[in-house]
């Protein structure tokens, strides 16, 4: 490990608790600590805990925000009220896909609105030069002095409450509810939000406070886990990884999005020319999920072969500790994308059969 990879605050934590660290996107990150499979069982049957303290936190104020948010994504922001988010895309002009990233809506001062927005960790530079183009000094970059902290499982909302003074089950969960509140005492912004499939919180605090969280949620015998069940909780519940599953040479469209794709309800976005033509005309490749049988896992990269040819390439993939089964995602051709097609993923030297299938394989 090399010294130029940045730390989150909570890095002597992870490395007291035995982590296994590893870089991604330019960070030194735990990857697990007790066992992938532990960490992700955790989650899924009670509750874990996830450092995401490298995901870029910024927030936007000012006149004129939401025009200038829903000109920069193809979903309809006027939909999110006070205290909801909304998942979305930064889009270019050929409708590539910049980041996917949450934004968040609080209460407005006056005729100044107030928008927060998570970004992802390895394109957090890209998008706030994106965003500041068309912002200006309306964008504030608040990551290095925040912590996020994800808590996700069945009993992730008991295990929180006691530590936050609101009533989380009174945030939305299917709206991305979110509140300013006091944790463990200290002002902090929660939303129920997370990147699992379980329900849970993402919690936003000052560094000191977050370790004391993070060590709080440690003696209360949650899990700590690793990016390595991040990826295979996701990826079970359906949802992209950035820079793998899509980039910005893909559109929401080719990237199985349609619902985030807001075409009726707005005017102009950068990118919606594209959009519409392929709303028209069709796509020429898709997004799809994959079963494979047995312990052939398909792999990022791995092509997707059909009679004899190749036609795709897998994006994800990995053995499904919930399912059982290996599962993935990848791109075909669209005439290849229907649920129950049978095609084959080349695994070294060898093909494997492989069904089309939804994409939220729970």
């Amino acid at each position: 490990m090399t010294n130029s990879l940045k730390r989150t605050p909570l890095y002597d934590l992870h490395v007291a608790a035995g982590a296994r660290l590893v870089e991604f996107g330019g960070w030194e990150m735990p990857v697990q600590y007790k066992g992938i499979v532990a960490e992700h069982r955790a989650v899924r049957s009670q509750v874990g805990m996830f450092d995401v303290s490298h995901m870029g936190k910024l927030t936007i104020s000012g006149k004129g925000v939401l025009d200038t948010l829903n000109n920069l994504v193809p979903s309809n922001l006027g939909r999110v009220k006070v205290g909801q988010a909304l998942y979305t895309v930064l889009l270019n002009e050929q409708a590539g896909i910049i980041d996917d990233v949450i934004f968040y809506r609080h209460e407005p001062d006056g005729d100044r609105e107030n928008w927060s927005v998570i970004v992802n960790a390895s394109t957090t530079e890209k998008d706030k030069a994106w965003l500041q183009e068309h912002l200006g000094d309306r964008l504030v970059d608040n990551s290095a002095s925040q912590t996020l902290i994800a808590v996700q499982g069945k009993t992730a909302i008991a295990t929180l409450q006691d530590l936050i003074a609101s009533d989380l089950m009174k945030l939305p969960r299917l709206r991305f509810g979110h509140t300013r509140t006091e944790v463990l005492g200290v002002p902090s912004f929660v939303a129920r939000t997370g990147y699992t499939g379980e329900d849970g919180c993402e919690i936003m605090t000052d560094i000191e406070t977050g370790k004391a969280l993070w060590q709080k949620l440690l003696d209360l015998g949650v899990a700590p886990c690793g990016l390595g069940c991040r990826d295979t909780l996701r990826l079970e519940a359906g949802m992209h990884l950035y820079g793998q599953d899509m980039n910005d040479t893909i559109t929401p469209l080719e990237a199985d999005l349609m619902w985030i794709v807001h075409l009726k309800e707005k005017g102009d976005f950068i990118g919606r020319a594209v959009l519409e033509d392929q709303k028209l005309n069709g796509v020429p490749r898709k997004l799809v999920g994959l079963e494979l049988e047995g312990r052939n896992i398909a792999r990022h990269d791995y092509p997707i072969r059909y009679e004899g040819e190749t036609v795709g390439i897998v994006t994800s993939g990995t053995m499904s500790p919930t399912l059982g089964k290996a599962i993935a995602f990848g791109y075909v051709p669209s005439h290849l994308a229907k649920n129950g097609q049978i095609l084959q993923v080349q695994i070294r030297d060898k093909e494997f059969p492989a069904k089309v299938t939804k994409r939220n394989f729970l």
